[in-house]
């Protein structure tokens, strides 16, 4: 595989194939993987995997990937977005964005919190799904409850 030219029809199934038995691992074998579902939307040129992960910080959190014929896309929903210190909140995403390798805090719709990443799908291995798991998960634990008790601090402290 050429990761500048779209993946042909066999390696897109294959890579598919081989994502799938990843996650099927993973679910016997990895405590933060609760369960994933294969998007019923999927076609024979992107494919998306709904993948549950637990956490400590954040109970849950849906980590969904989209493979494509050149990318594997990944993005988890983080949270809301603030309802009070704006501006500290979004300096503290902005300086926590610069530390984070592999996934990226974005504004998504009606200003919620996402983490974004993608590879070329021509390097997906199984140590890369097993990074990005991994990343996704720390950013997650490393961000939510900071990130809450700046933008809802009313709540925390009533």
């Amino acid at each position: 595989m050429n990761e500048n030219l779209p993946l042909a029809d066999t390696e897109f199934q294959e890579l598919r194939e081989r994502i799938n038995s990843w996650f099927m691992d993973q679910l016997t074998s990895n405590s933060i993987l609760a369960s994933v579902e294969e998007d019923p939307e999927s076609s024979k040129t992107q494919h998306i995997w709904h993948a549950r992960i637990l956490g400590e910080e954040k109970e849950s959190s849906m980590l969904n990937l989209s493979l494509k014929q050149r990318m594997l896309h990944y993005e988890t929903y983080l949270m809301p977005g603030p309802e009070e210190n704006f501006s500290d909140f979004w300096e503290y995403l902005l300086r926590r964005n610069r530390r984070l390798i592999g996934v990226t805090l974005c504004i998504g719709e009606e200003d919620a919190v996402f983490l974004v990443g993608a590879i070329p799908a021509a390097t997906v291995t199984e140590e890369e799904l097993d990074r990005i798991l991994g990343t996704c998960w720390m950013a997650i634990e490393d961000c939510f409850k900071p990130g809450l008790k700046i933008g809802f601090a009313s709540r925390f402290n009533p």
